[in-house]
Order: structure tokens, then sequence, then C-alpha cells
């Protein structure tokens, strides 16, 4: 074991743990997803056959739109499934150097999510005052997706770093 390898007990628990939430937000991109196929399908309906379009369709569909991408691009991120140069780094670099560049990454992505948790959260905070005007809810829900967003890939990138430092590999949610 290494000098910086962590406990296999906070793995054993943050790897469960994480992959529940992540199958937990792929559920629920799942649903918004059905959820924005069903409203698009009422607004050409009300468009073209009832030549009445609800007021409140697009509003709608725009909020779960961004629901779903947010919690797709978390879970992007604990399973691997973002794009990456991991070829590069695999046919580049040695071994050891690997683990400190897939490290960097991992944290750099951190990095990324906190600062758009921290950046979302005011923005989300400071607009929540307004209403959206067709559908009567704050316009801060826009942007609380964008900081949960952010807080997840926290979490999923430092399951990521500890388990690099233990050298293992992160189990897809789906396994």
């Amino acid at each position: 074991m290494s000098r910086f390898a962590p406990d296999m007990a906070v793995l054993r628990f943050l790897g469960p743990l994480n992959a529940a939430i992540a199958r937990c937000c792929m559920i629920i991109a799942v649903a918004g997803l059905l959820a924005i196929v069903a409203v698009v399908a009422l607004q050409v309906f009300g468009r073209y056959v009832l030549n009445d379009t609800p007021t409140w369709a697009e509003s709608l569909a725009l909020v779960l739109v961004l629901y779903v991408t947010m919690f797709g691009a978390a879970v992007g991120v604990r399973d691997a499934g973002h794009i990456g140069l991991e070829s590069l780094v695999g046919l580049l670099l040695p071994a050891p150097w690997r683990r400190w560049v897939e490290g960097l990454i991992h944290l750099l992505v951190a990095a990324f999510g906190a600062t758009m948790a921290w950046h979302a959260g005011l923005l989300a905070e400071s607009v929540m005052g307004y209403k959206i005007p067709t559908l009567g809810l704050p316009e801060g829900i826009n942007h609380v997706s964008l900081s949960l967003a952010g807080a997840l890939i926290v979490l999923f990138s430092i399951e990521h770093i500890l388990a690099l430092m233990a050298g293992e590999k992160v189990r897809p949610s789906w396994h």
C-alpha cells in the first residue's frame, strides 16, 4: 500500500453511495427526457391541431432540458462517459506518470465542479425573487441544476482520486 493510499473503508462506503446517487440521477434524467418529449408533443399538438399553443410548454421544456443535461453530465463524470484523451495519456506517458496525470485531470474536474456549484448557487440565489412568467416558478430554479451538478461532479471526482490513489478503478453505476 502506498503512503498516499486512502483507507479502503472510505472507498467501500463512497463507491456504493456514489453509484446509488448516480443511478438516481440517471433515473431522474430519463424521466425528465420523457417529460420533455410529452411536453413538446403537447405543444406541437396544441399549435397545429388545436391552434392554441400552451404558453407554459416551452418554459417547462427548457427547465427540464437543464436538469436532464446537468444530471447526465455529472453521471458522465462518475462513469467516465465523457470525452477524454486517455489513449494519448496511455500511449505517450510511462505508467508512473499516467497516475499523476489522471489524478491531475480528476483534480481539475473537481475544481471546475466546485466553481460551477458555487457560482451557479450565487446566480440562483440572486434571481430567486423573479418568476418565470408562464410557470410561476422562481427563475432561480433554472440555475439550481447547475449547482447540484457541480456538487455531484466534486463528489464523483473525489471518488476517482481516492480510487486512483488506492490503485482501484471506479465501477460504473449500472454494474
